[in-house]
């Protein structure tokens, strides 16, 4: 488990009820229609690093969420008084794992309210698939590029149902903590691959509701054990 050392600045935006906005860097990509082999290699990873499901870089966990938090903020600015913030996503980047990624949806969509996933235009990230030894990971280059990667061995290794769950766990803001049970989502491959809970566990929940209190309220990232 990697355990974050520091405090990263916290993100304020207006707080207020209102109406739902949806959360979109605008059209995606047309070379999102087709989906490559493999990924290219994250700036910040390194072929013997250990990454994904089973162990992945925190850091870059943080820095997508900040990226999504960062696209929520312009949204509250254009439309002040939001009260829930709906990412939106594309999925044309990974057809093989549509359906473990609308079972995601839902399951997120029915644990927490403050934020809501939606698939469709305006993308604020994609998931894509391919083949990487580091397995399953999000990630986002820090320049308006966000996406998660699903690997095809690890999600036959694995429960798909939970490594596509617990990867979009990451783009609401929780971080990993792999020596958690398997009712604990964010515990990842730590509990061995005969588990298949897909469900955040009530402290999943309750933070990611903190989290996203009235669209976005002071968030930050700092170091959970969840229990």
């Amino acid at each position: 488990m990697r355990s974050l050392r520091h405090r990263t600045p916290a993100l304020s935006a207006a707080i207020g009820l209102g109406a739902t906005v949806a959360l979109g860097l605008g059209a995606v990509p047309a070379a999102a229609s087709q989906a490559p082999a493999t990924p290219a290699t994250p700036p910040s990873a390194s072929s013997g690093q250990a990454q994904g499901f089973t162990g992945e870089k925190q850091s870059d966990n943080e820095k997508f969420f900040k990226f999504i938090v960062k696209e929520a903020l312009k949204k509250q600015a254009e439309k002040p008084g939001i009260q829930q913030v709906t990412i939106k996503y594309s999925t044309s980047r990974a057809p093989s794992f549509r359906s473990q990624i609308a079972n995601s949806t839902r399951v997120w969509n029915s644990a927490v309210r403050n934020v809501q996933l939606a698939e469709g235009s305006g993308a604020s990230f994609e998931y894509r698939e391919g083949n990487d030894s580091r397995g399953s990971y999000a990630y986002t280059d820090g320049h308006g590029s966000g996406y998660i990667f699903l690997d095809y061995a690890q999600n036959q290794q694995y429960s798909s149902n939970r490594v596509v769950a617990h990867e979009t766990g990451h783009v609401l803001g929780l971080p990993d903590h792999y020596s958690g049970p398997c009712s604990e989502l964010m515990s990842g491959g730590g509990p061995g691959t005969s588990c298949t809970n897909d469900k955040p566990n009530a402290a999943e929940r309750s933070r990611v509701e903190q989290l996203w209190a009235n669209g976005v309220r002071d968030v930050a990232f700092e170091k959970v054990a969840f229990r």
